[in-house]
């Protein structure tokens, strides 16, 4: 299928993990990606294995906690692509996990936030900035099942990503009468290298949750979220799609 032929994407978190997977799935169909990741040395390879396969791909370099940083990536990839036609947000920290609210650092706390929630809706405002010129867009914001249903001790988490299901609720009213979709995704546990920062007994315990009894993979995540963001999901907005093994109530 060439579904993104002609598409400019941006994916955050694009140098590994389900960024990564989302990236390849979207390039294998023709679009052209922008992966935003902090981790240079990661984000180069990533790039330059994605380059090897033929696909159109360039790495950013971007801090999305910070708003400067932000605005210039976007920037840059307008210059380069013009239109941007999709934003995937999948960058995002775990923070300490089998932590008690009342030993769980402040500092900590600031940093999950800035990454998670703040770093969703700086991704958000400036790409819809973009989006608006040409009234079309595909949003995706990654939350999680723990900001549905919360996972203890991980109150940073589970806060953030209840909050970014809020930024996609809120968001995806607002623009709702225009050509641009906001979307979220809320994962059980996958199968990534994110799953290395977690404590054994918290992924043992988010697992046995699952009622599938098994972690999910890169592959079903990338293919559910390349139909959310292509045009076939044109009456989709303000919704958090489910991929968690039937761990989901809501």
């Amino acid at each position: 299928m060439k579904r993104f032929e002609n598409e400019s994407a941006i994916i955050t978190g694009g140098a590994e993990g389900i960024g990564k997977g989302i990236a390849e799935r979207i390039a294998s169909e023709g679009g052209k990606i922008s992966l935003f990741d902090i981790n240079e040395r990661l984000l180069k390879e990533t790039v330059k294995g994605f380059r090897n396969k033929g696909f159109n791909a360039d790495g950013h370099i971007v801090d999305i906690s910070l708003e400067s940083s932000v605005i210039q990536a976007i920037q840059q990839v307008e210059g380069k692509h013009g239109q941007i036609h999709i934003m995937v947000n999948a960058a995002g920290i775990v923070g300490p996990s089998a932590t008690k609210i009342t030993d769980y650092p402040l500092e900590d706390y600031d940093r999950v936030y800035a990454v998670n929630l703040r770093g969703s809706f700086l991704m958000t405002k400036y790409a819809l900035k973009a989006m608006e010129k040409y009234n079309y867009g595909r949003i995706l914001l990654l939350a999680s099942i723990a900001g549905k249903e919360g996972n203890p001790f991980m109150a940073g988490y589970s806060s953030m990503k209840a909050g970014v299901i809020g930024l996609v609720k809120g968001i995806g009213k607002e623009y709702a009468q225009t050509g641009i979709t906001i979307n979220g995704l809320a994962p059980a546990v996958i199968r990534t290298p994110m799953n290395e920062k977690t404590a054994p007994e918290q992924l043992a315990y988010m697992t046995a949750k699952i009622p599938m009894g098994r972690l999910g993979t890169v592959e079903e995540v990338a293919a559910l979220s390349c139909w959310i963001v292509s045009k076939e999901a044109s009456f989709n907005t303000g919704f958090v799609f489910d991929i968690s093994g039937g761990r989901a109530t809501y």
